[in-house]
């Protein structure tokens, strides 16, 4: 599966909701699985929208096809537009869907690791993070991407911002030192991201 992570700032509210709506045409699209996003809730204006593909060559093909047409609608509405693709590797928790509608919440992690820890760092999300994660009240279930240049994308969705709170930085800070994630880890962002049901396709 391929995960398509969008993010921008919003000048023109109206129009850009407006812009979003027309984005059901992707229902129709060969190998298209699912899309959903919303508001930072750190950084106001700041849209982030997921969207997920059987493999690359239908993506590839929808965007020779059909992407001009419906994001013509959303044209002067956003600015600092970035886009990143990353191929899906392994779940966190279990069965990984592109669903949105029964979670508030996506927590989204953009790692860039040293290239001669990426395989430890993959290794440790699977064995340190993800039983962690998976074992939080609230964490319905995620995924862990890589992209080229040693990328990697953890995308969690939780069943509500104060179940996410449960997650403790004490916690974190445990786990970061059981991860080895200074050694491994060039550059982290992050962000928690507000969802808007409206977007759901």
């Amino acid at each position: 599966m391929l995960v398509k992570w969008t993010r921008c700032t919003v000048t023109d509210l109206r129009g850009f909701e407006q812009g979003q709506r027309r984005w059901a045409g992707l229902l129709g699209e060969p190998g298209f699985r699912g899309q959903g996003g919303g508001w930072s809730r750190g950084r106001q204006g700041v849209a982030h929208i997921f969207t997920f593909w059987e493999s690359r060559p239908f993506y590839d093909s929808f965007m020779a096809r059909s992407y001009d047409r419906l994001a013509s609608a959303q044209s002067g509405t956003r600015k600092n537009v970035q886009v990143k693709l990353f191929d899906h590797r392994f779940d966190v928790k279990t069965g990984f869907e592109p669903r949105f509608a029964d979670a508030d919440v996506v927590r989204v992690a953009h790692c860039r690791v040293h290239a001669d820890r990426a395989e430890h760092f993959a290794l440790m999300q699977e064995k340190v993070w993800n039983p962690a994660m998976a074992g939080s009240p609230g964490m319905l279930r995620g995924l862990f991407g890589q992209a080229p240049g040693d990328e990697f994308l953890v995308l969690s969705m939780w069943q509500s911002a104060a179940e996410r709170g449960k997650y403790r930085p004490e916690r974190v800070e445990r786990l970061s030192l059981r991860a080895q994630i200074d050694a491994d880890v060039m550059a982290l962002a992050g962000d928690v991201v507000q969802l808007e049901p409206s977007w759901t396709v």
